[in-house]
């Protein structure tokens, strides 16, 4: 009976583990998928480094970003450097 014991407390542990780390972080992960997934030309967004600037074109994985009010500061990136997105038609409010 002990040995059955231990196999339950330990399914219980790696349970809860599931429920409080694991979980959480694929939801976390999904959203920021779909956030990335929404950009479009013309939004304002945040990146990793804490830049802010605003996408000009976009390719499938790359967006070329405009930063400042300097329209010679543009940047190619990864778009899994989004951190943050303000949608255009959101910041004229």
């Amino acid at each position: 009976m002990g040995t059955v014991g231990m196999l339950i407390y330990v399914v219980v542990i790696i349970g809860a583990f599931y429920f409080i780390a694991i979980r959480p972080q694929r939801k976390q992960e999904k959203e920021r998928q779909a956030m990335v997934a929404s950009v479009e030309v013309g939004d304002s967004i945040l990146t990793t480094s804490g830049f802010y600037g605003v996408i000009i074109d976009m390719t499938d994985d790359v967006v070329i970003v405009e930063f400042g009010s300097n329209k010679n500061c543009r940047i190619p990136m990864k778009k899994e450097a989004i951190v943050e997105v303000e949608k255009a038609k959101d910041a004229g409010l």
